[in-house]
This record gives structure tokens, sequence and C-alpha cells, in this order.
């Protein structure tokens, strides 16, 4: 069973979708008791970050999630739900995250065209990972967002992404994964990308 957190700031409905289209046993899970059965588990987000991992403490999730993550469940993080996965965030002040990825989320400089990032770029990748088997390097995927990913070593950056500086698109590090776009919105790639993980 694939469990897809309800994190109270997410539209779970496409994601959803997207498993389905895709064959995959899913559940929308609003208890961290209902993430015992799962083989992996997929944290989608939008919005704020002191939002989402509020509404995840208040859910009890925190704990659970890097207990699971600790034991080597698989785990996606999409968009919000992607840097949540970091350390801490500084977006409206300073956040502490579920500190499974190393790294700080911070917003887009003044230099870049226009923020929020919205709309259709291109994942670069020396196509080495198998979350991005079959995925060309210079796809195109759907982005929404203000706030990228800096980290401190490239060594867990699968992909990247070019708007204004380059951001990590795609992170990894050992059973956790980040994706700071929508696969969900992004039709072949992103069902491609979701695919490889559920074949992990």
């Amino acid at each position: 069973m694939i469990a897809v957190v309800d994190s109270g700031v997410a539209n779970l409905h496409s994601v959803v979708n997207a498993m389905n289209k895709l064959g995959a046993k899913v559940r929308v899970v609003q208890t961290p008791q209902e993430l015992k059965t799962a083989s992996k588990i997929i944290l989608p987000g939008v919005g704020a970050f002191a939002a989402g991992m509020a509404k995840l403490r208040e859910g009890k999730f925190v704990e659970p999630l890097r207990d699971y993550a600790a034991l080597g469940t698989p785990i996606l993080g999409i968009c919000l739900g992607m840097q949540m996965l970091f350390r801490r965030s500084q977006e409206m002040g300073t956040h502490e995250g579920l500190g499974l990825l190393n790294g700080v989320v911070v917003r887009f400089p003044t230099s870049v065209p226009k923020v929020p990032h919205v709309g259709w770029n291109q994942l670069l990748h020396d196509e080495s990972s198998p979350l991005l088997a079959g995925v060309p390097s210079g796809s195109y995927a759907y982005f929404v967002h203000s706030y990228y990913a800096q980290m401190p070593s490239e060594s867990a950056v699968l992909a990247t992404t070019h708007y204004g500086v380059n951001f990590p698109a795609i992170v990894g590090y050992g059973n956790v994964y980040g994706v700071q776009f929508h696969p969900e919105k992004s039709h072949e790639t992103g069902l491609r990308i979701l695919k490889n993980f559920l074949s992990l």
C-alpha cells in the first residue's frame, strides 16, 4: 500500500489520481497509525513551510515519519513536501523541518525573472538515478514555488533546474526522495518518475 499523507496543506486529489492511473494501491492517511501497512510514503504539500510543519505536528506525523525513514521505508516529498524533508526553512522566519535531508530552504534571490517560479522548466541530470530511468535530461516538469533548497553537498542532488539560479529539482539520499515540481501535473515525465518511485 502506498500511503499519501494528508498534511492538510495539499491537493491530494491529483496525487491520488496519478497513483491510481499507475495501478498503485493507494490510501490517503490522516493518522500516523495508518502508516504501519505502507510499503512507501508520499508527502505532498503546497503553500507555506510553517503551516505545513504545523499540520504535521498537529497530526503527530513528525516523529513517525522520521522513524519510518530510519527504518528504510521509501519516502517521496512533493513540492512543499520536499521542502519539509530538510532541516529548516527561512520562509517567513526560521522554521524546523523533518531533518531527513541536510540543507536549508531559502527564497529565490531578487535577480530571478519573477517570483514565484510558475510553469514548465527543464530537469537536468546525468541519467544515473533509478528515479529518473526513462526520463531524458532536458525533460520538462511543472513548477510552482518561491523557495528552493540549498544543500551543502551535491551528492544528494539528482537533478537540477535553472531559474535565475541553479537549484535542486530532485533530491535523494538513501530511501528519502524529494521533487520540487508537481509530478502529478507534469504529464508523462511526472508519471514516469512516480512509476520509478513505485519500483524502487
